[in-house]
């Protein structure tokens, strides 16, 4: 996400672990180095099972790996794509190829009851919006509804959306006059970092916690064939940054987890309120929704003079981003929900007061911060009330996406923890999948979610990783200086801290993963990284690009445009010890020198800084979304159609870093163009949006795509009217439901084929 204020930009690891460009760094200097293996004769097939660039081959559609492994019996054929790229825009439009539409199907503020009125988009609501659809939509899917109410693996012609609501660094839109703090209006959330809060009105506050969280919507086609959202449907619900949570994990460390948990709101630590910042998501297998809670660490705050908590404490907000500093009075990103008049009184507001107000735990609410930072299941076809699995580790969670299930093996879900240098993480479930389970809903994900092993990422030189288990008897995580472990509850709460204490790899802002369902592969997209953690004189095979992108926002340094990274576990198992990765696809502008754009990217398909990734199940297609910053002066974000390969494809390419004299890694490695054919362009968003978030019917013939936060870059109000940046889809691109001209707004669209084909094909 690009917001004014990127928490997932900052880096809160200081371990000495190795990072990712470290790890190729050193190989470079093994004796199979990559110049002697091309030197010596080796053979392409040799050159592809290293860890370099590969290129985008066979794959397709299926739902099962292939016999053998990839590119065994069973492998299907390329599947090509079926539509022209299109070009770059700057326009404040949603722009698809020829023979292509698409709707809104709802934006931030619609109503899901009709017993509260239209959203009026003049911030002049005075309801709380926890029945209205939240804002900066994220990560999504859909589930179809069978005649029992209960969960549909096919297509039953009834389905509800589910989707996440990110950030809120757009908060000014929901108010009248912007945000009001202190007694002045007109104020905008990154402005909060550096001047008193002062006192907030309750209602403000409220709409911008309520509008954090997932909204569950029926949607369906109307009469006239197009999809809407069901008004008043009995699925319509939203969960909110104040819902009631339970608190759920391994039956033998339950107890060590609630002690972590433990608030003036519930002194058992059983149970907790909300859910914020959902970015990438996931599907289980039986059938429920799986919130990804990812920037939630900057809504907390300790006033002036308020009593400081213990080290220990520290030391886990510090390694998470809660305070910049240790227990210092305000941090970055505040947003003064603790600054209400009543929040002495009212535990709605002062639970986001973090300091050591009493006696103990119970009586205040120092240990908030630790209620969040899990995957929070959701039934969509239930009220339950959501769990947070706490077995799946604590951190700044980016997708859960859980590899092709087996019936009679365990599951496994791949996360990654979205902050420059951070990890990759698995969590293997200790239950054999059983097909039966198959709309079982909440107690299935007890089955599976609550009782399993958690592992961080190592990447081997060698073109091999290894998977680290995170358990306390490890003595490199029972005798971690930096931080004391008290037990096996300590390592899931504070997972960052022991994927530190193990050497996991240090890796350039893991955000979503994704499945091929053709042969069971991951992708993981690698956003971009800095200058700081990627100098010229650390690259790399893997990461063999540094430069100054001068033609860009500014002169943004090291490797602005990110990557994808991909591997294949050993013998495709979901419990592999060990697995082969190599690299996907690197961004880069088309006119960028050859030492950049080792993709051969063209201008039907450079892009940026990749972020959303998600595999059709029907098409077979790998749709790459993007949030960019870098390359905004030329295109404003999109969405990107490929066609996937397998680990270990690829040609050879050759790399000559020099950068103000400076001579950064040198030589031939392993990759290969992608070229248009397998490559292209399909989507690009209105103006200062983020593409996220996308998802398919059940016959392929509809996708429907997240944008997100249009006209972010809006000023704050100020004494003024508003310089909007963009009014999507208030404009004609939004259609007449969403006139007049107006606050732009996040929201769905669902794109079909003017003659009613599979889409991309």
């Amino acid at each position: 996400m690009s917001h004014d204020h990127d928490h997932d930009d900052d880096n809160f690891n200081e371990s000495p672990n190795e990072h990712f460009q470290q790890v190729l760094e050193r190989g470079t200097r093994t004796p199979l180095n990559r110049r002697n293996l091309i030197r010596g004769g080796v053979g392409l097939a040799a050159l592809s099972s290293l860890p370099f660039l590969a290129a985008c081959g066979g794959g397709g559609g299926g739902s099962t790996p292939a016999p053998g492994g990839p590119g065994g019996p069973g492998t299907s054929v390329d599947k090509a794509l079926g539509f022209a790229a299109i070009d770059k825009s700057l326009l404040d439009d949603v722009v698809l190829p020829a023979g292509y539409t698409y709707r809104v199907v709802h934006a931030t503020g619609d109503r899901l009851v009709s017993s509260i009125p239209a959203y009026s988009n003049t911030g002049a609501e005075t309801d709380e919006w926890t029945m209205r659809v939240g804002d900066h939509h994220d990560g999504m899917d859909i589930f179809y509804v069978n005649g029992s109410g209960k969960y549909s693996a096919t297509d039953t012609g009834r389905a509800v959306l589910v989707m996440n609501h990110e950030s809120s660094a757009d908060a000014h839109f929901f108010h009248p006059n912007g945000q009001t703090s202190g007694g002045v209006a007109g104020k905008k959330f990154s402005q909060f970092d550096s001047w008193d809060l002062g006192v907030r009105p309750e209602l403000e506050v409220l709409k911008e916690i309520n509008h954090h969280g997932v909204s569950v919507a029926e949607v369906g086609k109307n009469g006239a064939g197009v999809w809407e959202v069901k008004l008043d449907s009995l699925y319509n619900r939203r969960v909110t940054g104040q819902s009631p949570m339970r608190i759920a994990g391994p039956a033998a460390h339950i107890a060590d987890i609630r002690s972590f948990m433990v608030t003036a709101h519930d002194s058992t630590g059983t149970t907790v309120r909300g859910t914020l910042n959902n970015c990438g998501h996931g599907k289980t297998p039986w059938g429920t929704y799986l919130a990804c809670e990812e920037n939630w660490a900057a809504y907390f705050f300790m006033p002036n003079g308020s009593n400081p908590v213990d080290a220990k404490t520290q030391a886990s907000r510090q390694r998470y981003g809660v305070m910049r500093m240790p227990n210092v009075a305000a941090t970055a990103g505040s947003q003064g929900w603790s600054n209400t008049a009543t929040a002495a009184i009212d535990d709605r507001f002062g639970r986001w007061n973090v300091s050591a107000a009493g006696a103990n735990a119970a009586l205040d609410f120092r240990n908030e911060p630790n209620t969040f930072g899990y995957i929070v299941e959701i039934d969509p076809l239930t009220s339950g009330t959501p769990a947070k699995r706490v077995a799946l580790g604590r951190f700044a969670h980016e997708a859960a996406v859980c590899g092709l299930p087996v019936v009679g093996k365990p599951l496994a879900f791949y996360m990654g923890c979205d902050s420059r240098n951070e990890y990759i993480y698995k969590f293997v479930s200790t239950a054999l999948w059983s097909a039966s389970d198959v709309g079982g809903g909440a107690a299935a994900g007890d089955k599976y979610l609550d009782e399993g092993t958690l592992f961080v990422a190592k990447f081997n030189d060698t073109g091999d990783g290894e998977w680290i288990e995170l358990n306390i008897a490890n003595p490199l995580i029972s005798g971690y200086a930096p931080y004391a472990f008290a037990n096996q509850a300590d390592v899931l709460v504070n997972a960052r801290h022991a994927a530190d204490a193990v050497g996991a790899t240090k890796m350039d802002r893991p955000e979503w993963g994704a499945v091929n369902p053709a042969n069971g592969e991951i992708y993981f997209t690698m956003t971009n990284s800095n200058n700081a953690s990627r100098p010229v004189t650390g690259t790399n095979a893997a990461n063999p690009r540094s430069y100054t992108d001068n033609d860009g926002r500014g002169q943004i340094g090291g490797n602005p445009n990110g990557h994808i990274v991909r591997f294949r576990e050993t013998a495709n198992a979901s419990d592999a010890m060990g697995f082969r990765w190599d690299i996907f696809l690197f961004g880069a502008e088309e006119d960028a020198s050859d030492d950049i754009n080792l993709s051969g990217l063209s201008a039907k398909n450079d892009f940026s800084s990749p972020d959303g990734l998600w595999f059709s199940k029907v098409s077979g297609i790998c749709w790459i979304q993007t949030d960019d910053g870098a390359y905004t002066d030329q295109s404003n974000c999109m969405l990107l159609a490929a066609i996937p390969g397998s680990v270990g494809d690829g040609g050879a390419i050759t790399v000559n870093n020099t950068v103000a004299g400076v001579n950064g890694t040198q030589g031939t490695f392993i990759g290969a163009a992608l070229g248009d054919a397998k490559l292209r362009r399909f989507m690009v968003s209105p103006k200062g949006a983020e593409v996220t978030g996308i998802t398919e019917s059940a016959d392929g013939r509809a996708i429907f795509v997240n944008i997100q936060h249009p006209g972010e870059n809006t000023p704050a109000l100020g004494a003024g009217p508003f310089a909007f940046q963009s009014q999507w889809p208030g404009n004609a691109g939004g259609g007449a439901a969403y006139g007049p001209l107006g606050r732009p707004r996040s929201a769905t669209i669902v794109i079909t084929r003017t003659d009613g084909g599979v889409i991309g094909v």
